[in-house]
């Protein structure tokens, strides 16, 4: 049985700001998770829960380079984002930091609260009516960087085995 996981709808061209607001980043990842998307969604942080997936409309993590952006929703416990498009920069501290992207142009079709289920390795989103909606496969190499927890993990158990985590 796939996984399912519940869809929290955001709109377009959401911004690292949102997702890691500047008044919060002196202090850890675990403090600015706590206000994640407080902007926009204020009930985010405290309900959000692991395996929960963003979905957003297009260029979602705009905005500066700051990586809390991504890593506030990876120690939330968000699944993936899936976006018809995403800021560059975001997308590189994603994978880097585990966190799944997946670009699917007619991800508007699914509702707030929709139980989804996703194949990152086939490109496939499937909604609880059945419609499977097409995004980009993930190659590889992204997807071990994902299971591994991002990239520095990944790459402290290929050169250092026997003292990773």
């Amino acid at each position: 049985m796939t996984a399912l996981h519940r869809a929290w709808r955001l709109g377009a061209e959401v911004d690292t700001d949102a997702l890691a607001p500047g008044a919060w980043m002196q202090h850890g990842v675990d403090v600015i998770a706590q206000h994640c998307l407080e902007s926009l969604r204020p009930e985010f942080a405290a309900q959000v829960r692991p395996g929960d997936v963003i979905v957003a409309g297009r260029d979602f993590g705009i905005g500066s380079s700051r990586e809390q952006a991504a890593a506030a929703l990876r120690h939330l416990g968000v699944a993936a984002v899936i976006a018809p498009s995403f800021a560059g920069l975001f997308f590189r501290n994603a994978f880097n930091l585990g966190l799944l992207l997946l670009t699917c142009p007619d991800c508007g079709r699914i509702a707030e609260g929709e139980r989804i289920a996703f194949d990152p390795e086939a490109g496939t989103v499937t909604r609880p009516d059945g419609e499977v909606l097409a995004a980009d496969p993930i190659p590889a190499f992204l997807l071990d960087m994902v299971a591994a927890g991002g990239l520095l993990p990944q790459l402290r158990t290929r050169f250092h085995p026997r003292t990773s985590p």
